[in-house]
């Protein structure tokens, strides 16, 4: 089946993907959630209260589903996923707690920003005892090889976030930047989830680099649609509406929109990036040049690019529920922005 077969044959159905998703790896979300809280205890108080109140915040895992439905996808999962999962969750919400802190964000799914309530010092510390927490259950897996790929992902997630900080306000930044920074810092994650997911499932080779390369692809196109979003269209994002323009990051569709926009769009623009104090009308402006520039249609355009490239990765696999599951999701991460 080719890939624009595989479109035709879900996407009416697209829209329940991710319940799919949740349904097929129900049972093992119930361990992954256990160990997720058990490993988030500690002796000393704050620690489990402040890694509890992000944990427990919401949001889908998206990253530790993947991992599982990943490690079932060949039929023959070990058991080592369920510490995978929480490993990569782990993982995720440290980059959360240490962003927020870098970002000076106020919000985070829905909620005031852990470190409004616990103070910068305190996120960033238990950002790095989850962290400590997710190799640890990766030692205890026994997979030199994917705490190699874990390990791995860690770096390259904070050598990505140092790129964004250093670019950000930089008119200069290009698209081939902006792609190297949303490749480490957002795909890498997804990536890993679901190479050590089809590891757990026994396999290599071809078939173990051709999830990473679904995970990668997947998770370019999550970023690129989080872009999109952030300027308030589709489903939201349980933050303020225009924080990337206010924090300077170069999204895409900032760099598109400068490349291609008059004098008096890009000065517009440029006096919004980095405005802290930017209110809806300041970010409506952007938002409406964005559109004249067809910046934020080009960016979904990328974006079900990538998702094509994640799902041709797939049919590299056997047919199997799972990976028509994972083909779902892929479609998914463009389609909650319409």
């Amino acid at each position: 089946m080719s890939v624009s077969q595989l479109n035709e044959a879900h996407e009416k159905d697209n829209g329940v993907a991710v319940d799919r998703l949740i349904d097929l790896t129900s049972a093992d979300m119930d361990q992954v959630n256990d160990l997720i809280l058990s490993r988030a205890d500690s002796h000393v108080e704050m620690v489990p209260q402040l890694a509890r109140y992000l944990i427990e915040a919401g949001g889908k895992r998206l990253r530790p589903m993947l991992t599982l439905a990943s490690a079932h996808v060949l039929g023959n999962a070990s058991g080592n996923q369920i510490k995978y999962a929480a490993a990569v969750e782990f993982m995720h919400n440290a980059t959360l707690l240490h962003d927020d802190v870098v970002d000076e964000s106020d919000m985070r799914r829905g909620k005031p920003a852990a470190r409004k309530v616990w103070g910068n010092q305190a996120s960033v510390l238990v950002g790095d005892f989850l962290l400590g927490q997710a190799f640890m259950m990766m030692v205890e897996a026994g997979s030199l090889d994917a705490l190699d790929v874990l390990s791995r992902a860690a770096a390259v997630i904070a050598e990505g976030e140092v790129l964004q900080l250093a670019k950000a306000g930089n008119e200069d930044t290009s698209e081939a930047d902006y792609m190297q920074i949303i490749g480490a810092k957002t795909a890498k994650l997804f990536e890993a989830a679901t190479e050590v997911g089809v590891m757990a499932g026994g396999g290599s080779g071809e078939k173990r680099q051709a999830m990473a390369r679904y995970g990668f692809e997947l998770g370019l196109a999550f970023q690129l649609v989080d872009d999109v979003l952030d300027y308030g269209l589709g489903v939201g994002l349980g933050k303020n509406v225009g924080d990337d323009l206010r924090e300077g990051k170069m999204t895409l569709p900032i760099i598109l929109a400068l490349k291609d926009g008059s004098e008096l769009e890009r000065k517009t623009i440029l006096n919004a990036l980095g405005q802290e104090d930017a209110d809806d009308s300041v970010v409506s402006n952007v938002r409406t040049i964005l559109n004249r520039r067809g910046a934020l249609e080009e960016t979904m355009s990328r974006a079900h690019q990538h998702v094509e490239k994640a799902q041709a990765a797939l049919m590299e696999l056997p047919t199997s529920l799972h990976r028509d599951i994972l083909a779902d999701v892929a479609l998914f991460c463009v389609q909650r922005a319409y």
